[in-house]
C-alpha cells in the first residue's frame, strides 16, 4: 500500500482506532473519507482538515451500503482504499438461553457489514491503481475470550475471509489484515482508561511505522498482539486462553 496519494475510505472513523488512523493517514497527504452512523462524532474526526470528508453509513443495514456506495463513488471516484473498521463488542453469557439480539447485531456489523461493504466496492477498487483493502480483525480472533464469544467468532471469520479475499484479487487489490490488541478506546464500557491496555497513541504510532514498510505487511501487528496471534503457532494456545479468561474474569469482578 503506497503511503500517500490515496483516497482512503474508513468505516468507524468517528472515534477511536478508526479516527486515529484517518488522521494519521491524512498527515501523510491521502484524502480521507471517514464513514459511520453519527454525523456530529465525523465532523469532529474531520476539523480543520481539507480533504477530509465525513460520509453517515449504518454498516448494519444492507440497503444503506448500497446507497452509501453509490454516494462514495460519485464524490470521490479516486476512492482506491478501503479500511473496514467499524465494529462492536458486546458482553455475553453463552452458557444459558438468552436474547440473542446482541449476538445477531455483531455478527451483521462485525462480519456481514465488510462483507456487504466489500462487495459493493470491489469492482471500484479493482479499476484503481494501487488499490488495497485493510480489514480490522483482532488478536482475540486467534484467542478467544469467552466473554465476547460472538465478536472473537466474527473477527475470527473476517480473518479466514482476508485470507481467502487475498488469494481472490492476487495482482489486482492488495489485501492487508490489521489485528489489534486490546487498545484503550470507547468500543467497551470503561475501556478508554483500562488499566493493561495500550494507550491509543501508543498503539497508532506503531501502527503506522507498520504501515510504512515497504512492502505493506500483509498483516499488521503491533509487538502486544503477538502473544495472541502466534500462541497456537508456538504450541500455546490453551496456556494463552487460560490465562486471557482468568485475567478476564478477575477484572470483571473486581468491577462489580
Amino acid at each position: 500500500m503506497k503511503r500517500s496519494g490515496n483516497t482512503i475510505l474508513i468505516t468507524g472513523g468517528g472515534s477511536g482506532i478508526g479516527e486515529a488512523m484517518a488522521q494519521r493517514f491524512h498527515d501523510r497527504g491521502n484524502v480521507v473519507i471517514v464513514a459511520g452512523r453519527r454525523q456530529d462524532a465525523l465532523d469532529h474526526a474531520c476539523a480543520g482538515r481539507d480533504d477530509m470528508h465525513g460520509l453517515t453509513l449504518d454498516i448494519a443495514d444492507a440497503t444503506d451500503i448500497g446507497a452509501f456506495t453509490r454516494r462514495a463513488i460519485a464524490d470521490f471516484p479516486a476512492t482506491n482504499v478501503l479500511i473496514n473498521n467499524a465494529g462492536i463488542m458486546r458482553y455475553e453469557d453463552i452458557g444459558a438461553a438468552r436474547d440473542l439480539a446482541d449476538a445477531e447485531a455483531t455478527v451483521t456489523t462485525n462480519l456481514l457489514g465488510p462483507i456487504r461493504l466489500i462487495d459493493a466496492l470491489i469492482d471500484q477498487l479493482a479499476a484503481q491503481a494501487d488499490a488495497a483493502i485493510v480489514n480490522v480483525t483482532s488478536g482475540l480472533a486467534f484467542v478467544p475470550m469467552t466473554a465476547t464469544a460472538t465478536y472473537c467468532a466474527t473477527k475470527a471469520a473476517l480473518h479466514s475471509y482476508t485470507v481467502s479475499l487475498r488469494d481472490a484479487l492476487r495482482d489486482r487489490v492488495e489485501v492487508i489484515e490489521l489485528a489489534p490488541p486490546a487498545v484503550q478506546t470507547d468500543l467497551t464500557p470503561g475501556q478508554s482508561t483500562r488499566q493493561g491496555y495500550q494507550p491509543l497513541e501508543e498503539f497508532i504510532e506503531e501502527l503506522m511505522a507498520l504501515f510504512d514498510q515497504q512492502p505493506t505487511p500483509r498483516e499488521i501487528l503491533v509487538e502486544r498482539v503477538h502473544n495472541l496471534r502466534f500462541a497456537e503457532a508456538e504450541g500455546r494456545f490453551d496456556e494463552a486462553a487460560t490465562a486471557l479468561n482468568e485475567m478476564v474474569r478477575k477484572a470483571r469482578a473486581a468491577q462489580q
